[in-house]
C-alpha cells in the first residue's frame, strides 16, 4: 500500500512537472510563448499549441481573493502527490520546481494536463516539449476535479496571487 502511495506521488509530481518544465526560455520572463509560436523546434506549424491544452477544462474560474480552505485541501493533496518530485522554488528536484507555473500556462492547460496527462503527453506540443527538457513522462495521479482545482489555487498561493 505504501509502494501505492509512491507511485502515486510520483506520478502527480511528473505531471506538474511537465505542467512547469517547457516554455522554450519563458519562464524567466513569466510570459507566455503567443499561440502561433511552435513549441518546440521541428515541429510543424500544424502542431501549434491549445493555450488551454487537451482536455474538459475550457474555463477555469479563478476566486480572487484565493480561496484559503482550497488552499489548504491544494497544500494536503500536494504534500501526498507532489512534493516528493516537485520543489515548491524554481529548483528542479525529480520533476521542475513550481515556482511560477501559473505565469507560464493557463489554468486552463495546468488543469487539463494534471486530469488529462497520458493525452496530454502524447498529442499537447507544449506538453511534448516539456517531456522533452524534462526526460521524464509524467504518470497519471488520476485526480479528483476538486482536487485538481485545490492543487491550481495552492500554486496560485505560491505564486504570490491574490
Amino acid at each position: 500500500m505504501k509502494q501505492l502511495r509512491y507511485l502515486f506521488v510520483f506520478s502527480l509530481a511528473i505531471a506538474i512537472a511537465a505542467a512547469g518544465c517547457g516554455g522554450g526560455g519563458q519562464e524567466k520572463s513569466g510570459e507566455k510563448a503567443p499561440e502561433s509560436e511552435a513549441p518546440a523546434a521541428g515541429n510543424s506549424a500544424a502542431a501549434s499549441t491549445d493555450p488551454k491544452g487537451i482536455g474538459k477544462f475550457k474555463d477555469v474560474q479563478l476566486t480572487h481573493p484565493l480561496d484559503e480552505a482550497m488552499v489548504k485541501k491544494g497544500q494536503e493533496v500536494a504534500e501526498v502527490k507532489c512534493t516528493s518530485c516537485h520543489k515548491l522554488t524554481e529548483e528542479k528536484l525529480v520533476g521542475p520546481g513550481w515556482k511560477g507555473v501559473t505565469d507560464r500556462r493557463t489554468p486552463e492547460w495546468i488543469m487539463n494536463f494534471v486530469t488529462n496527462v497520458d493525452e496530454m503527453l502524447d498529442k499537447d506540443p507544449e506538453a511534448q516539449a516539456m517531456l522533452e527538457v524534462c526526460m521524464v513522462r509524467m504518470p497519471n495521479q488520476n485526480l479528483s476535479d476538486d482536487d485538481a482545482r485545490a492543487v491550481l489555487e495552492y500554486m496560485r498561493k505560491i505564486d504570490g496571487k491574490n
